[in-house]
C-alpha cells in the first residue's frame, strides 16, 4: 500500500507518516525501485498501533522505546512488557484525572442551567 492510501486510511498526514519513520516510532518502510514507499500488512499493523497509542495519550519517546525494543528480538519481552504496564497506569491515572474534570464541568453547567431557569421563571412572573 503506498503512503497516500495509508495516509487516507488512518487519517494521518503523509508528512506525520514520514516523521513516525524518521524518527524510528514505526519501522522503515520499504521502497520499490521508484524509491516510493510500499508499506507492508505488517508496516500497517505499526501505524495502527501507533495512532491508538498516540490517541491515548501515550508519549512518543516511550513507544520510541517500545519500537527499538521490540527490534531487538525476543530478548526484550518482560523490558517491553514493563514498559507497557507503566504505560497503562499512567493512562489510567489520565483516565481518573478526565473523569473528575468531567464531573466538574457538569457541576457547573448545572449551576448555569439552574441560575438560567430561575432568571426565566422571574422574568415571566407578572
Amino acid at each position: 500500500m503506498r503512503m497516500a492510501e495509508v495516509s487516507a486510511k488512518f487519517e494521518l498526514s503523509q508528512d506525520t507518516l514520514r516523521y513516525y519513520e524518521r524518527i524510528g516510532l514505526i519501522p522503515p518502510v520499504n521502497r520499490n525501485n521508484n524509491g516510493i514507499r510500499e508499506y507492508s500488512e505488517d508496516n500497517l499493523r505499526w501505524v495502527e498501533f501507533i495512532k491508538c497509542m498516540r490517541s491515548a495519550g501515550l508519549p512518543i519517546e516511550a513507544l520510541i522505546e517500545y519500537v527499538n525494543l521490540t527490534q531487538q528480538g525476543e530478548s526484550t519481552l518482560n523490558t517491553r512488557k514493563e514498559l507497557l504496564i507503566e504505560q497503562r497506569e499512567q493512562l489510567r491515572l489520565r483516565i481518573v484525572e478526565m473523569v473528575e474534570t468531567m464531573e466538574r464541568l457538569d457541576s457547573k453547567i448545572e449551576n448555569y442551567e439552574q441560575s438560567l431557569s430561575e432568571t426565566e421563571r422571574a422574568l415571566s412572573r407578572p
